[in-house]
């Protein structure tokens, strides 16, 4: 660009910069220090490219791209993401104002890119099919992708995940004569779980090859492969009737156009004393409207096709098309700050060996991104993380408690195995 245009857009995105009215962002820019805003909280921005105005005024994709391409740097990532979100309403209430003309145009595209059996799996093996070597390196050894559970001071992340999994077996009361389908197996984690500590029959399906073959060795390499069976089937095309259902985090990337439709077959899957739990990550109610089919760097660079639904979008389409009701919920939220935070720290420490697998400078500053985007969203509650309970009419809570679990004894014995 020529000096005449860095200027233009650099006054351009100084003006969206002066609306901080929370904290302040410090920005390093050839030397020289400008400070929009004031006050705590604070965040810093290194420049190294004046690209970064033009870039920064394509919302998160534009930051995402030009911190992807190495345009400019923070020493608190996380500081950046959370400032960002605690002056949110302010573009919030202009983009709410502006809907009417570009959010019909939005939803149009998004209904054209069909959800289709075939898209999905694209979609799908976009992110999860990136190579397990990736995945092994972030998480901990049960392969846990979603918000662990961290229950008291002190917990590894393996012991916050087994808490979490135990959280799950215990709000469903599962029991050995209890066959648990699982909508979205991951690698594998929950079904294991739930079959070892519980002795239930476990069907989990996935749509993700990668995701698929490693559950299917994990499965064997445990013993259970006569309690769980690891499907590659759409929730669409599942047949039969289940005790229990369990989804953790997949509801996401079903697609808004769709939310109906899933909760619709869950509920038809399970017998009439059936229930279900699932962990989902959900969007402000006055968000989601805006939110739903928008062009953001998560949907662009990370999860393409997915969409995170309200809690009122959730209660709606529950009493829509299904019989089932929420007999519990929990605000797991915090927990998931961690999670993110142990995550990029495992992530970090495996750099330069996720170097030689072939994650390169871009990848890898894209993810960093991407998980401090999330850390700082939870933690300024943006996004929140909640476990609901939803139970058929004929559903009879308390017939039998499950014993309590060490899950410190429970992540040693997954280490030795």
């Amino acid at each position: 660009m020529s000096p005449s245009e860095v200027a233009a857009w650099r006054t351009l995105a100084s003006g969206l910069l002066r609306t901080i009215r929370v904290g302040s962002l410090t920005v390093v820019d050839g030397g020289r220090r400008r400070v929009f805003g004031r006050g705590a909280p604070t965040a810093t921005v290194e420049l190294h490219d004046e690209r970064f105005w033009r870039m920064l005024m394509r919302g998160s994709r534009g930051l995402a791209e030009s911190y992807a391409r190495g345009m400019w740097d923070s020493p608190d990532l996380v500081a950046v993401i959370r400032l960002a979100a605690r002056n949110a309403v302010i573009i919030d209430r202009v983009r709410a104002a502006s809907a009417p003309v570009w959010a019909p145009r939005q939803q149009a595209r998004a209904l054209l890119r069909r959800g289709t059996r075939r898209q999905r799996r694209k979609d799908i093996a976009f992110h999860y099919d990136l190579g397990n070597a990736l995945f092994a390196r972030m998480l901990d050894p049960t392969m846990m992708y979603s918000c662990a559970l961290f229950e008291r001071d002190g917990m590894t992340l393996q012991e916050a995940s087994i808490a979490k999994l135990e959280r799950v077996c215990e709000q469903l009361e599962l029991r050995p004569d209890d066959h648990v389908l699982e909508i979205g197996t991951g690698w594998g984690g929950f079904a294991i779980h739930a079959a070892a500590t519980r002795g239930c029959r476990v069907t989990t399906t996935t749509i993700s090859r990668e995701q698929h073959d490693f559950a299917v060795a994990r499965v064997a390499e445990a013993g259970l492969a006569d309690h769980v069976t690891v499907l590659t089937s759409d929730y669409r095309d599942l047949g039969g009737r289940y005790d229990k259902l369990v989804s953790i985090e997949m509801i996401e990337a079903v697609g808004w156009q769709h939310i109906g439709t899933f909760f619709q077959r869950c509920s038809e899957l399970l017998t009439e004393r059936g229930a279900m739990l699932l962990q989902a990550i959900t969007i402000d109610d006055r968000a989601y409207e805006v939110e739903k089919a928008s062009k953001s760097f998560i949907k662009e660079y990370i999860f393409p096709g997915g969409a995170l639904p309200s809690m009122e979008v959730i209660s709606r389409e529950l009493a829509r098309r299904t019989n089932l009701q929420t007999i519990g919920l929990q605000d797991i939220t915090a927990s998931y700050v961690e999670t993110l935070r142990r995550w990029r720290e495992n992530f970090a420490a495996h750099a330069q060996e996720l170097t030689r697998l072939g994650y390169d400078e871009r990848f890898q500053r894209l993810w960093t991104l991407y998980l401090a985007y999330c850390e700082g969203g939870f933690a300024e509650r943006r996004i929140c993380d909640v476990q609901l309970l939803l139970a058929k009419p004929r559903w009879a809570a308390g017939r039998q408690r499950p014993a309590a679990v060490d899950t410190a004894q429970l992540a040693a014995g997954a280490s030795q195995a």
